[in-house]
C-alpha cells in the first residue's frame, strides 16, 4: 500500500512543477498585478499598544525568517527575469521592508494598501483603485503591491499565508485571479 501512495505522489509531482512553471511563465509575459502579503513577523497578532505608522520601533516587524523569505522570493523573480514596472507598499514597516528586500528598491508608499483591519471603510476605494491599476499594467511588465491579509482577501476572496503571492490581472474592469505562489521554502 505504501508503494501505491509513493507512485501516486510521483505521478502528481511533475504536474505540480509544470503548473508552477506555467504560472512563472505568465508572470514573465507580464500584464499582471502581484499581490504579496508581507513576510513573516515577530510573534503576536496586530501591532503593540502605542503603534505609530511612521515609527517602526512601535510596530510588529519582520522576523529574521521573514527577511529571508523576502530575499528568497526576490531571487526567484530575478532568476526568472520577471519585469516590474512599479512596486508599491502599505506604509507599515513590515510591508515596506518586505518590498525592499524582495524587489531591491524603495517601494512607493500607497496609503490605500494600509491594513483594512485598521480602516475597513476604505475597502471599496482599494478595490476600485487596484482594478484601475490592473487595467493599465501592460506586458512585459507587472505591478507589485505588498500589503496585508485583509486587503488581499478583500480584493480576491483569498486569505494568503505570509509571503504568499496572489497574481491577478484586469478582466473586464474586475480582477481575475491568475494563480498563487506559495511562500518559497
Amino acid at each position: 500500500m505504501k508503494r501505491f501512495w509513493m507512485l501516486l505522489l510521483a505521478a502528481c509531482l511533475p504536474q505540480v512543477a509544470n503548473a508552477d512553471e506555467a504560472l512563472w511563465a505568465k508572470l514573465k509575459a507580464g500584464g499582471n498585478v502581484v499581490l504579496m502579503r508581507h513576510a513573516s513577523t515577530e510573534g503576536g497578532l496586530g501591532d503593540p499598544p502605542g503603534f505609530k505608522l511612521g515609527n517602526c520601533a512601535t510596530q510588529r516587524n519582520l522576523s529574521e525568517a521573514g527577511r529571508e523569505e523576502a530575499r528568497r522570493l526576490g531571487r526567484q523573480f530575478k532568476f526568472r527575469a520577471v519585469n516590474l514596472s512599479t512596486a508599491r507598499s502599505s506604509q507599515w514597516c513590515r510591508c515596506q521592508e518586505t518590498a525592499r528586500l524582495a524587489f531591491g528598491e524603495e517601494p512607493e508608499p500607497w496609503p490605500l494598501l494600509n491594513s483594512l483591519n485598521a480602516n475597513p471603510d476604505r475597502e471599496i476605494d482599494l478595490i476600485t483603485e487596484v482594478e484601475a491599476l490592473a487595467a493599465k499594467v501592460k506586458p512585459p511588465y507587472n505591478a507589485v503591491l505588498v500589503t496585508h491579509n485583509f486587503n488581499i482577501q478583500a480584493l480576491t476572496g483569498i486569505s494568503p499565508a505570509t509571503a504568499e503571492i496572489i497574481i491577478v490581472r484586469g478582466a473586464g474592469g474586475k480582477l481575475e485571479v491568475v494563480g498563487r505562489i506559495p511562500p518559497s521554502q
